[in-house]
């Protein structure tokens, strides 16, 4: 999602950033390309005339024009416009009411209505501490009252037992009184669709909101929906009155044009993002992060935030200790690729880095496929627990043995060995001798890691040229005080010096790509 009006605005501001001033015309020609790359994006017309007019207005002024580097605070103004346009602070869904609080869902079919109130009722569960019961108002459509009981039983929330007859009225307000006899402290109204907008679902919709009278009306759209967004929002919110906005499908490979539109129109905020199928799948919005990776500045808080949930703390200090002895065998590395999957993949991954939008051909060239991650992951599997401690035992007959249990070839097995010997070298090499010695205790330094004092410029020059670097570190220019400053043209890219993504050449440590790729 987005990675095309990503692709296009970047190489928009780019262009600002190199020049040294700016005059009216260079902002003037940059709103038009603004402008159609946020058109071919699909986003509403009157929402990207807003934007446009906004952006242009803050950014031809004695201030910009009179900066020292104009281009950046260019780049900034547009960033604020964006953030603008998409709310400028996070809500999450309000349960601040008398209990049992009625949340009700609505949305076209086909966009993820009952996949969204399981995953909401999961989450509300789980991290929320809250006793949640649903119910089907879907009379319409074939077994959708099972499926919503199927999800309730995969994911352990309660769903309202069905009673063929009922209208959708009366189903609301039998969960409604079910929720308060039973002690339930939210109930999720998962209510029907139609494949378009017609007179009788809005009708529909507004019986039920005037009988369960719900705390939240929450619009569940496709992120996909491009310009029908627009007509979409302002229908229910006339008819319904939506609170906030669900998009789903925010992992596809649509232009973005929805998240930009429904909130402009419609003035309610963007609640949550449906990011895959599985039911954990689903993340707070944050207008700030989604701008940040509009403009290519990638996402690190919520990378941070995913690790914090998916890394265990004692595993993760285990692992630790051993790296900083130089031991990694082969259970350490699939434990690592482990931790990659739940971070999303390779693919998760980069996506919320700093540059990697500017870094797409070459991405694409160092073959990183999260299904090379699995297929590593069965190779591991297939090993006893002795041969993944000590992988000197591999000989030909062990190898294809393997390779037949993981679906695989030898010469697959054999590249994974040589992948583990080179990581292990390297881990070598940085655990070091000593308890606290060695690149791995400057590194955990760095991290704030122990109570030792952080190293100094010339430690970590030397540090760096011992992982295949030496190019010293990037000093950042001056600015003027008090104009927050974009970074240079290319500070995205992360250094050079440090091993396995840097310059052109993605992989580093001597062309090793521990996911996949080939020696560059």
């Amino acid at each position: 999602m987005f990675e095309s009006l990503s692709e296009k605005l970047s190489g928009i501001l780019d262009k600002l950033t190199g020049r040294g001033a700016l005059s009216e015309e260079d902002v003037n020609a940059a709103m038009r390309e603004v402008r159609r790359a946020l058109l071919e994006a699909d986003v509403a017309l009157e929402v990207v005339r807003s934007f446009v007019d906004r952006t242009r207005t803050r950014a031809v002024g004695a201030a910009v024009i009179k900066s020292v580097k104009p281009g950046q605070m260019v780049v900034k103004i547009v960033h604020d416009s964006l953030i603008e346009t998409l709310g400028t602070e996070s809500q999450a869904i309000d349960l601040n009411a008398p209990a049992p609080v009625a949340v009700m869902l609505v949305g076209l079919q086909g966009a993820g209505k009952t996949t969204t109130a399981a995953k909401i009722a999961k989450r509300m569960v789980e991290r929320d501490r809250r006793k949640v019961l649903m119910a089907s108002l879907d009379v319409k459509r074939p077994a959708a009252q099972e499926q919503l009981a199927v999800l309730g039983r995969q994911i352990g929330v309660d769903t309202l037992p069905i009673v063929p007859g009922q209208d959708p009225v009366e189903i609301a307000r039998r969960a409604e009184e079910t929720a308060r006899l039973r002690g339930y402290d939210v109930v999720l109204l998962d209510t029907a669709g139609r494949t378009h907008i017609d007179e009788p679902l809005m009708e529909e919709m507004a019986q039920i909101r005037e009988a369960a009278n719900p705390h939240e009306v929450l619009l569940v759209a496709d992120a996909l929906t491009g310009q029908d967004a627009v007509n979409l929002a302002k229908s229910f919110h006339e008819r319904v009155g939506i609170t906030g906005i669900v998009l789903t499908r925010m992992d596809g490979d649509g232009r973005g044009g929805a998240a930009l539109s429904m909130r402009a129109v419609t003035g309610q905020p963007i609640k949550l993002l449906g990011v895959g199928e599985k039911m954990d799948a689903i993340e707070d919005f944050h207008p700030s992060r989604l701008a940040d990776r509009i403009l290519g500045m990638g996402d690190i808080v919520s990378l941070v935030e995913k690790a914090a949930q998916s890394i265990d703390a004692q595993q993760a200090a285990k692992m630790a200790e051993k790296l900083r002895k130089g031991v990694f065998d082969l259970n350490d590395l699939s434990e690592q690729l482990a931790q990659i999957e739940k971070l999303g993949g390779m693919g998760g991954i980069m996506g919320m880095l700093p540059g990697m939008a500017k870094m797409k051909d070459q991405l694409a060239s160092a073959n990183l496929d999260d299904r090379f991650v699995k297929r590593q992951r069965a190779i591991i599997s297939s090993m006893t627990p002795q041969e993944r401690r000590n992988p000197d035992l591999l000989k030909a007959s062990r190898k294809k043995r393997i390779a037949a249990g993981a679906g695989t070839n030898v010469e697959q097995v054999n590249r994974l060995l040589k992948q583990h010997r080179q990581m292990a070298d390297m881990m070598k090499v940085m655990g070091g001798p000593g308890k606290r010695g060695g690149m791995m205790g400057k590194l955990g330094q760095m991290m704030g890691m122990g109570n030792m004092a952080m190293p100094s410029r010339e430690e970590i020059e030397a540090m760096a040229k011992q992982m295949g670097g030496g190019q010293g570190l990037p000093s950042a220019p001056p600015g003027p005080p008090g104009i927050p400053q974009a970074p240079p043209p290319g500070a995205f890219n992360l250094p050079p010096q440090f091993p396995g993504v840097g310059g052109p050449k993605l992989p580093g440590l001597g062309g090793f790509n521990p996911f996949g790729g080939k020696k560059k």
